[in-house]
């Protein structure tokens, strides 16, 4: 790997003779007789890599390596002395250094060391940007009432351990809401052990959540370890726990409560550090009224509620959320962009969602996929989602597909609104002394409607 390295030492002879070496070897060097002049150039160019002597006049070594660090952490230093000792080698490493080598410099060493450090750099580089990428794929879009809401609350829990009970309808984000809050934790860079405990069989739960020795059972041909041993120092997250049976929840309750686990058909007691986060589309209380769940396992998980919210509550978030979903899918397929024009999305704002983010993720999706021009219409938008499709036969299917007398209501009142505006070419005026209402009221119908582009 090329990259760019600085060197620093007070022997000008050094400097000469590293430079020529790594010159031959394809790199750009920088050379500096001191720290201090170090620090200075490296505000303006910052290098791949430093080789820093440790004895120095103004500055030491160990002080300029402690700046760099603290300044750029990412940078690989190689400390080089011609004095060196284990305690003084074992305090740079601690302090970061890459790397401590003696002189007079054996050249194959060098070479060696340096193109390791650059191979770490360049592989800290990637899982930085791996981490940032992962921080990007679990951020909660929106700026709704509720969803801020919702970001506040993640923001002051995720920095403690606490345990935390996440309940929401079927595709609101509980999950992502678990990714965010282990992100944002101090077990970030610790497991997040995701357990789908509706699709766990029943005898096989204490194999899968404790993990299993070898020979254990029929099958058990290796030893095995469980999702609370992987999680170890991590998050563990327990997805639809209200679907869980009643014996798991019992031996999921042993381990919360004493931290500790014997894996099936051993005998050693295996402790663990987990933080738990739970969830559910169920309401637990009034599945602890039917008897299917726990009340002790419900009261041990339920330290911090989070509720949530379902996308009818926060249907001002759609254009972002579409906007969101859209460059997520241009991102990873070859169709070339496309966009939802304004009253497409006055459409979609219009619609209950019960499906909640997921259904429109889908639909958003589909819509990309199948539309072939490079705006997204009102026209080519389908039932149930466009309520407003009409047949030649007129708006009829719009009204069946009402729920209530009062969805039915206002949707033949917004398609004679419509109907009566074109008869008129679009002159709000004319259109409400035609049909006998206020100008000013007609004009909060057309809003409300969403029937834009008509003129007063």
């Amino acid at each position: 790997m090329v990259g760019t390295i600085m060197i620093v030492d007070d022997e000008v002879n050094i400097l000469q003779s590293l430079e020529g070496i790594l010159s031959d070897e394809g790199f750009e060097s920088i050379c500096v007789e001191s720290g201090t002049r170090a620090l200075e150039k490296m505000e303006e160019l910052v290098p791949d890599l430093v080789l820093l002597d440790i004895w120095m006049p103004g500055i030491s070594g160990m002080e300029t390596l402690q700046k760099i660090k603290g300044a750029y952490p990412n940078i690989q230093v190689i400390m080089m002395t011609g004095h060196g000792t284990i305690e003084t080698a074992v305090k740079a490493t601690k302090m970061g250094a890459y790397d401590f080598i003696e002189k007079p410099l054996s050249i194959e060493k060098l070479l060696l060391s340096i193109n390791n450090a650059l191979d770490y750099y360049k592989l800290e580089e990637e899982v930085n940007f791996l981490k940032e990428k992962e921080k990007e794929k679990y951020k909660i879009t929106g700026h709704s009432r509720l969803i801020n809401e919702l970001k506040e609350q993640i923001r002051i829990v995720a920095p403690t351990n606490a345990w935390i009970l996440i309940t929401g309808e079927n595709g609101t984000g509980k999950e992502l809401v678990a990714h965010t809050i282990h992100i944002l934790s101090k077990r970030s860079s610790k497991p997040f052990v995701d357990v789908n405990c509706a699709a766990i069989p029943e005898e096989l739960i204490e194999s899968e959540l404790f993990g299993h020795e070898k020979g254990a059972f029929t099958g058990a041909t290796t030893m095995k370890k469980g999702k609370f041993d992987l999680a170890h120092e991590g998050t563990i997250f327990l997805d639809e726990i209200g679907d869980m049976s009643l014996k798991a929840q019992s031996k999921t309750l042993r381990i919360l409560q004493e931290q500790k686990f014997d894996r099936v058909g051993g005998s050693r007691t295996i402790n663990v550090d987990v933080r738990v986060i739970a969830a559910t589309n169920k309401e637990l209380e009034a599945e602890i009224d039917k008897g299917t769940f726990r009340e002790d396992l419900y009261y041990r998980l339920n330290v911090i509620p989070i509720r949530v919210p379902s996308l009818k509550d926060r249907k001002e978030d759609i254009p972002e959320l579409v906007n969101t979903f859209q460059k997520d899918f241009f991102r990873n397929t070859n169709i070339g962009p496309k966009k939802f024009s304004e009253e497409s999305l006055i459409i979609l704002k219009n619609y209950e969602w019960p499906g909640n983010i997921r259904e429109l993720k889908n639909l958003v999706e589909r819509l990309l996929i199948m539309t072939k021009d490079d705006v997204i219409h009102p026209k080519d938008i389908p039932p149930p989602f466009n309520r407003r499709t009409e047949l030649k036969g007129g708006f009829q299917p719009a009204l069946l597909m009402s729920q209530t007398f009062k969805e039915a209501k206002s949707e033949f009142e917004r398609a004679f609104i419509e109907t009566k505006l074109k008869e008129f070419n679009g002159n709000i005026s004319q259109t409400a002394e035609a049909i006998g209402i206020e100008r000013s009221n007609l004009h909060r119908k057309i809003k409300t409607y969403g029937l834009n582009g008509f003129r007063s």
